[in-house]
């Protein structure tokens, strides 16, 4: 009987330099949309998509993400003093929300390279990847739409979207023969292409439910785009010994890629928010 996918990696060790001076002391996962990090947002949708088994990877000057997901004793001791049940509540829920684990990337050489350091922690069993700077909101969990693809063909599934051309050097972008609406069999993975050389127009929007094959696959991959181990060579390498679908997922995507996408997604989520989405609308009028 196939293994049951618990366990989700997310790689959080970049170095935010498009968020400089904010991000000098502050991990860019932890840039806050509405009234959450950023990184809680793919905790809770790995969490969401039955991944109770966490481990971040992190780099230099990175604690306070595992500071956040961390027991803090003189903060609910406070707030429990103060009667302030809801946000006590708040804290108590994150603290629980799963089995968290942390390893640090000794260099910034790349996603593929920061996703090896999750070998040991991954063993045999296929997991889940999660980008650590993209929220996606849907129905069902993205990354709970991958798994029961994979679940469904025993093998890798990647996210894509439709993006544009002048977006092709941001993302992996990927080619193959589409099975069915909504669902390719790759063939073809290239890393920021530019438009005149991008094989089509879908790219990887930073989810992944991988075969453990693919460390095997990393260990084989040279540097590429800014020399560094780009995880889309390893998918390259890896599907030619084994079968990678790519799936239009059903749900929006938020990048915090840039100070301009996070900007969008503060309105974006801002308005849908219950509590604060009324205020701000009428806010916004202001300036309309």
């Amino acid at each position: 009987m196939p293994k049951k996918i618990t366990k989700a990696v997310i790689p959080a060790a970049g170095l935010g330099t498009r968020f400089l001076p904010a991000t000098k002391a502050q991990p860019k996962e932890m840039l806050p949309v509405v009234d959450k990090p950023v990184i809680q947002y793919v905790v809770e949708e790995a969490v969401a998509s039955g991944c109770d088994d966490i481990l971040i990877i992190t780099g230099r000057g990175k604690q306070a993400i595992e500071n956040h997901f961390d027991k803090s004793f003189e903060l609910e001791h406070s707030l429990a003093e103060k009667k302030r049940r809801e946000q006590l509540a708040i804290i108590e829920e994150l603290n629980g929300l799963a089995d968290i684990h942390y390893v640090r990337q000794r260099e910034p050489k790349g996603l593929g390279d920061a996703i090896r350091y999750a070998r040991k922690h991954v063993g045999d069993e296929p997991f889940a990847i999660l980008l650590g700077d993209t929220i996606i909101q849907s129905k069902i969990p993205c990354t709970k739409q991958l798994i029961e693809t994979f679940e469904r063909y025993q093998s890798n599934v990647i996210a894509v979207e439709t993006i544009s051309p002048e977006d092709t050097r941001r993302y992996g972008v990927v080619a193959g023969k589409e099975l069915q609406p909504g669902l390719i069999l790759v063939g073809t993975l290239v890393e920021k292409p530019g438009p005149e050389h991008a094989p089509s127009n879908l790219g990887i929007i930073g989810r992944y439910v991988l075969t453990p094959q693919i460390f095997d696959s990393l260990e084989k991959t040279r540097p590429g785009v800014g020399g560094e181990i780009q995880l889309t060579d390893a998918l390259q390498v890896l599907c030619q010994n084994q079968a990678l679908y790519a799936l239009r997922f059903d749900g929006t995507r938020y990048d915090i890629g840039t100070v301009m996408d996070w900007l969008k997604t503060q309105i974006a989520l801002g308005l849908q928010h219950p509590k604060y989405g009324a205020e701000l609308r009428e806010y916004l009028k202001k300036f309309m």
